[in-house]
C-alpha cells in the first residue's frame, strides 16, 4: 500500500510542476510596429477654383473634403482623399500619432501654400485589433490655406509632411 501511496504522490508532484512552468510562462514580448505608405494614397486635394480673397481646404480622414472663404472644390477628375498608411502590429498594441509642423507647399508656376496635417482616423491614441498579415488603416486628412490666384497660380503643388507613429 505504501508503494501505491508513493506513486500516487510522485505522480501529484510531477502534474503540479508540470502546472507551476506552464502557469509562469511569460507573453511574448511586443513586436515593433512597421508602417507602410503608399505614394498612389497621398494627401490629395483635387482641383480648385480662386476668388481674389483666398480661403482653406480641407482633406477630412474620411475622404471628404470642404472649404472656407472663397476657395471652390471643383470636380475636374482630379483626384482628393486623405493619405492612407497601413500599420502592421500585434493586436492590442497602443499607437499613438504625433503630426509634424505645418509644411508649405511648391508651386509649379511659382506661389506656395501651407499645409496643416489635420485629424485621423482611428484617432490618436488608438489600439490594433487585427492579427498579422493583416493591417490597420490609417488615414490622415489636411487644411490647405490658399492666397489670392496672384499668390497661389495654377499649377500642381506639392511637398512632403512627416507624420510619426509611436508605439507604446
Amino acid at each position: 500500500m505504501n508503494y501505491k501511496r508513493a506513486a500516487l504522490r510522485l505522480v501529484c508532484i510531477i502534474a503540479l510542476l508540470a502546472c507551476y512552468v506552464q502557469g509562469s510562462a511569460q507573453v511574448h514580448p511586443p513586436r515593433p510596429i512597421s508602417v507602410y505608405y503608399n505614394p498612389a494614397y497621398g494627401l490629395r486635394f483635387g482641383a480648385i477654383f480662386l476668388t481674389p480673397s483666398g480661403g482653406t481646404l480641407t482633406v477630412w480622414p474620411d475622404n471628404s473634403r470642404t472649404s472656407t472663404g472663397a476657395v471652390l472644390p471643383a470636380n475636374l477628375g482630379f483626384i482628393y482623399g486623405a493619405a492612407n498608411f497601413e500599420i502592421h502590429a500585434n493586436p492590442g498594441t497602443i499607437i499613438s500619432i504625433v503630426n509634424g509642423p505645418d509644411v508649405t507647399l511648391t508651386g509649379s508656376n511659382g506661389g506656395s501654400m501651407s499645409l496643416h496635417i489635420g485629424n485621423s482616423s482611428p484617432a490618436s491614441p488608438f489600439i490594433t485589433t487585427v492579427t498579422p498579415p493583416a493591417y490597420t488603416t490609417v488615414t490622415v486628412g489636411g487644411v490647405l490655406t490658399v492666397g489670392s490666384p496672384t499668390s497661389n497660380p495654377e499649377g500642381t503643388y506639392s511637398g512632403y509632411f512627416l507624420v510619426t507613429f509611436m508605439q507604446e
